[in-house]
């Protein structure tokens, strides 16, 4: 599997029916705070889930921690450094002020995948986000193309990813988030 998408919380959309049609109670709001340097490769993963959830992207350094209020759904997402997110993106969780189940969701590119490394790689801002009040509603990593220390020497590594494949499971992953985005 490219993807690694682990979804934590079953979520529950809330809808009024009006006639023949459904309509969400309240538009969602969102945003996703990146830093994505080198090859972006997150940003390109980024770009996939801003388009799906109409967010705009902000890096973690323009970001007022009090403004992240005004979202109904957060996503925060770096590349992984020596097995964290980008420490821009950890010090934001740090100055976040506390939240009442505020919906979030965690997303990286990795040299290296597998369900445990993704599971520890997230956990570092998983548990910032969880200590803030933060309901995470979802994971998501993919590999990235990688030409840090030695690497570059031999043409790097996972070169051209993320790739079509990856960015459909973005944009899989997104709609899912988007069609369970009002639930508890």
């Amino acid at each position: 599997m490219n993807g690694i998408h682990l979804f934590k919380t079953k979520m529950v959309k809330k809808m009024e029916n009006k006639g023949n049609e459904i309509i969400d109670p309240l538009p969602m709001k969102s945003l996703l705070v990146l830093f994505s340097y080198h090859h972006n490769n997150t940003e390109k993963i980024a770009n996939v889930f801003a388009k799906v959830l109409n967010a705009q992207i902000k890096k973690p350094q323009q970001i007022n921690p009090e403004e992240l209020q005004e979202y109904s759904l957060i996503g925060f997402g770096s590349g992984i450094y020596g097995a964290k997110h980008h420490e821009y993106l950890l010090d934001l969780a740090d100055k976040l002020p506390q939240a009442t189940n505020k919906k979030a969701f965690i997303f990286s590119t990795s040299a290296i995948m597998g369900k445990a490394k993704v599971a520890k790689d997230h956990s570092n801002l998983r548990e910032k986000l969880e200590s803030k009040g933060y309901i995470i509603v979802g994971e998501f990593s993919c590999k990235g193309f990688n030409t840090n220390s030695f690497l570059k020497y031999f043409g790097g590594m996972n070169k051209g990813r993320p790739n079509a494949e990856d960015l459909e499971h973005a944009e899989e992953f997104a709609q899912n988030l988007k069609q369970n985005a009002h639930g508890s």
